[in-house]
């Protein structure tokens, strides 16, 4: 079984806490962390851009990962939602069981 950590950022932690019990009442993850305050700079519509947003990191199984990404799209306020799936090398047998008995 292959797990990955999925990253989204939020406009603020209310619609990260909303996104992700979304997805765990699902079983399209196991778990999210939410940090609630991050900086973001990047260039949007040609303008320069630095605001305070939420960073949501998932954990799931590889092969949900295309089900998370249209759940989050569903779910997200953002047109272009940052969604990035890092793969999990290697883990805690135990977490990854454990990751892998709360998602279908």
């Amino acid at each position: 079984m292959a797990y990955c950590i999925i990253n989204c950022t939020t406009k603020n932690k209310e619609e990260a806490i909303y996104i992700a019990k979304s997805l765990v009442e699902r079983k399209l993850i196991a778990c999210c962390n939410i940090i609630p305050s991050i900086t973001s700079v990047y260039e949007w519509d040609n303008e320069l851009c630095c605001d305070e947003e939420c960073l949501m990191v998932m954990k799931t199984k590889t092969e949900l990962f295309n089900e998370v990404e249209i759940a989050i799209k569903e779910l997200h306020t953002y047109d272009t939602p940052e969604i990035i799936c890092i793969p999990i090398n290697n883990g805690s047998r135990e977490y990854l069981s454990w990751v892998n008995e709360q998602t279908k």
